[in-house]
């Protein structure tokens, strides 16, 4: 059974490794926007976290640009709703959500995520949902509300939802959808050549939004000039890093596996905040933690260890 189990986490242990990177990195995202809310618009930091990653990315599209457009007209329907979907719409309204609503609500929509894909999956993709699977997203949620409600079933009660949840509700779906609908993405250009193509086009749409609002130059260069260290951060590591690494474990292991690491995010976020914000650690975190991981454990493994 302990060598099963062991084979069991071997055989993928560079996919889930890099997942689990990926989703800490979006974890950090979060305790940063904490620092920055204040100074930048949701907007701005739409904007300005793809615009550097276009930046940064650019000498792909330069380079590989006869490849690019050339993928780009052969696949130029799915090319741009998988743009809108993860590009332009997801962070957009997340970020728009996130201003209106508290982290702790938040935490409890994302949550869904993993549902929402092993859902989209069977509809879309016609993929079965074993009972293993289910088990396991229901364990990891459970963790999540546990975390949530500070192991106290009565703090539920003083939960209370606005318009700021509707609008995390609506990117959680989004980006779900997004996952499950990545599979049908070009194979005719690699990982890279693909993630700038949805980059540049994500940010032509986003643009029009951008200017809409009628920033002056000024006051973006004193944004920039006061917060590049988390426009930087949040461009190459929760944006170029985890999109890479996200692509890699839904090509791997598929999107509902993929999709189960989400509930990482309040135990890397809690973690985080405990490390650079002093927040307290309680008992309750590491239970949390304990049920969240126990049930990605049973949903990657445990049918394949019972089966040997």
């Amino acid at each position: 059974m302990v060598q099963n189990w062991l084979n069991a986490i071997m055989l993928n242990l560079k996919t889930y490794f890099f997942i689990t990177l990926c989703v800490l990195f979006w974890s950090g995202n979060f305790v940063i926007g904490r620092y920055i809310k204040d100074d930048v618009t949701p907007l701005e930091l739409a904007f300005f976290r793809w615009f550097f990653v276009f930046i940064i990315i650019s000498p792909i599209l330069v380079v590989r640009h006869q490849r690019i457009l050339r993928s780009l007209r052969e696949n130029f329907k799915m090319v741009t709703l998988l743009a809108l979907l993860s590009i332009t719409a997801f962070n957009t309204l997340l970020y728009f959500g996130l201003a209106e609503t508290t982290s702790t609500n938040a935490l409890i929509i994302n949550s869904s995520v993993p549902i929402l894909v092993l859902l989209l999956s069977y509809v879309i993709l016609k993929q079965d949902i074993n009972l293993f699977q289910v088990l396991g997203i229901v364990l990891s949620t459970l963790g999540v509300v546990f975390l949530i409600l500070k192991a106290d079933i009565s703090h539920i009660f003083t939960l209370e939802f606005n318009s700021g949840d509707i609008l995390v509700v609506i990117s959680s779906l989004t980006w779900a959808l997004y996952s499950v609908l990545v599979k049908f993405k070009p194979d005719d250009i690699n990982d890279f050549e693909y993630f700038a193509l949805i980059v540049a086009i994500g940010l032509v749409f986003l643009l029009p939004l951008y200017l809409a609002q009628g920033y002056t130059i000024q006051k973006e260069l004193e944004v920039l000039q006061s917060n590049y260290l988390a426009f930087l951060y949040i461009s190459i590591f929760a944006s170029i890093t985890s999109y890479y690494f996200w692509h890699y474990g839904i090509e791997k292991v598929g999107a509902s596996k993929t999709a189960q690491f989400t509930h990482l995010m309040p135990v890397f976020g809690i973690s985080l905040a405990a490390v650079f914000l002093k927040e307290s650690l309680e008992m309750y975190h590491l239970l949390g933690a304990f049920l969240i991981a126990f049930g990605i454990y049973v949903s990657l493994f445990y049918k394949q260890i019972v089966s040997n």
